[in-house]
């Protein structure tokens, strides 16, 4: 296997902070991590001197704006940061012969198929955040015909704020909470993402891939609902999970309703082994546990 230099962005964030724990028991790769404090991805030439600098093989960009709600309102910082940022990156992988592998987001879909979703389904939208990360990964498909775009969905870790750690702290604090029960898609454990991703970049073919975007979750599909029921068992919480609708529940955004991804195409091409939802989230339950 190849040794490469990986320059890690977002690297503060749920998938940065697990490509941290990986790098500190491997030997084969050297890690470059960044985040907005460090290089701001907006910034070409700041991007290219880093990559120059540090002799960059492959840049793996997890910088992302994910307010989802917030997104509405901050629109120039959501366009700068999901639409500008993986432009620039991708511009700059293309003068260094860099690889770039971009992380999306099921959101570039609108929820409202019932079967998964192929990367050939058509990408509707909705919402500043989806429209913003659906520019960011055509901007990067258009300028770096080497760039691997993944989407995935419902991602979580032991590490930054997401629905998992949430849940806990609500179970911990709370007799009951309340989780939507018609909002259906497969969680993402960042851990599970981060592997297969170093596993795709130590492949023979170097991501030399047969299509530009992958999708990537865990396997199983699952509502809100019996993910936070699911939770509250595994982390012994005795804490009621009720069931609400959507429309029960405030929101500047309207959710797909529906985001499971088919995966098959990323596991035919890479030769992966996807972990099953729950096998996942209690390994990362027993994580933050310990």
């Amino acid at each position: 296997m190849q040794n490469f230099n990986i320059l890690i962005t977002g690297a503060n964030g749920q998938l940065g902070s697990e490509f941290r724990e990986i790098a500190k028991i491997q030997s084969l790769h050297t890690f470059f991590f960044t985040d907005v404090d460090d290089l701001d991805i907006t910034d070409f030439i700041a991007v290219n001197k880093y990559i120059i600098e540090n002799n960059i093989d492959i840049i793996v960009n997890c910088a992302a704006y994910t307010a989802v709600d917030k997104a509405e309102e901050e629109v120039e910082i959501a366009e700068n940061i999901n639409v500008l940022g993986p432009e620039i990156l991708a511009k700059s992988a293309n003068i260094n012969s860099c690889k770039l592998v971009h992380i999306s987001t099921d959101y570039v879909f609108d929820g409202s198929k019932n079967m998964p979703y192929t990367e050939d389904d058509i990408e509707k939208p909705i919402g500043v955040y989806g429209a913003t990360k659906y520019k960011g990964e055509q901007a990067v498909i258009a300028i770096n015909a080497e760039a691997v775009v993944i989407r995935t969905s419902w991602l979580y870790s032991s590490f930054g704020n997401n629905f998992v750690k949430t849940m806990l702290k609500f179970g911990k604090e709370r007799e009951s909470v309340n989780v939507i029960c018609d909002q259906v898609g497969t969680p993402t454990y960042a851990k599970d993402l981060a592997v297969a991703i170093l596993k795709i970049l130590d492949s023979g073919n170097k991501i030399n891939r047969k299509r530009s975007v992958y999708h990537f979750s865990n396997q199983g599909v699952i509502s809100w609902y019996d993910f936070a029921v699911n939770i509250m068992e595994l982390a012994k919480l005795d804490c009621k999970v009720n069931a609400i609708e959507t429309k029960d529940y405030p929101s500047k955004v309207v959710r797909p309703f529906y985001s499971v991804l088919n995966k098959a195409n990323m596991i035919k091409d890479f030769n992966l082994e996807i972990p099953y939802w729950k096998e996942s989230l209690k390994d990362c339950i027993n994580k933050l546990n310990n």
